[in-house]
């Protein structure tokens, strides 16, 4: 009888741990742009109300808005600084709370088409991720003016600020799980995979929490 030589075994999987991709509900398309749905509409409907309250001091020059509670907490106090309103042009000037509307009614588009699950272009997930970072850093920014510099907190900003980190957060989760951006990022991909983020957003919030209450927690509830 005929030998015949022996076949090579096929080759195995060199998938490794860290490169299996997030699964789950957390890490699919329904659940992060939700996320990022729910959270931009919040800082859409906040400056919306910003937006109000600006043409209502316009209007009353002195008087004092509804989220006026105390020196600290005071609405009036930021919206007279000149923080508040960034772009100039001339004697024109605008303020922030317009330029909340518009970018995060994009933002509120953007959730709404990563939903209804349509494919991005790479370019554009990216470029969505850029300007959530973008809106972040702007936020804190006027937050940081606010405790340090204005000396007064608005409540609605807060809300925004707040709102504008759910956001970034829930950008950064779809852009990694369901845009897989970066493409070769596997310590992302375990990062979300492993749930990590989860007690990372939490220490997160947590620490912007503590950093109000050790500033200005005294003066917050008098």
């Amino acid at each position: 009888m005929e030998r015949h030589p022996e076949q090579p075994s096929p080759p195995q999987s060199s998938t490794t741990f860290t490169d299996l991709k997030p699964h789950g509900w957390r890490n699919g398309a329904t659940w992060t742009y939700l996320v990022m749905l729910l959270a931009s509409g919040v800082a859409l409907l906040v400056s919306f109300v910003l937006s109000a309250e600006t043409l209502q001091m316009a209007r009353h020059p002195g008087q004092s808005l509804g989220c006026d509670v105390n020196a600290v907490l005071s609405c009036s106090t930021v919206a007279q600084a000149w923080q508040s309103e960034i772009v100039k042009f001339g004697e024109l000037s605008f303020p922030n709370a317009f330029f909340g509307i518009a970018a995060e009614s994009v933002f509120v588009t953007i959730a709404v088409i990563g939903m209804a699950r349509m494919t991005m272009p790479k370019w554009f997930a990216t470029c969505t991720w850029l300007g959530s970072l973008a809106a972040l850093a702007y936020s804190y920014w006027l937050t940081s003016q606010s405790l340090f510099v204005i000396n007064a907190l608005c409540p609605w900003c807060l809300v925004l600020m707040f709102a504008t980190t759910i956001q970034f957060m829930a950008v950064s989760h779809a852009t990694v799980t369901v845009q897989h951006l970066p493409p070769h990022a596997s310590s992302l991909r375990t990062y979300y995979r492993l749930n990590i983020d989860l007690m990372v957003d939490a220490v997160w919030i947590v620490a912007l929490i503590t950093l109000i209450l050790v500033k200005d927690g005294a003066m917050l509830f008098r």
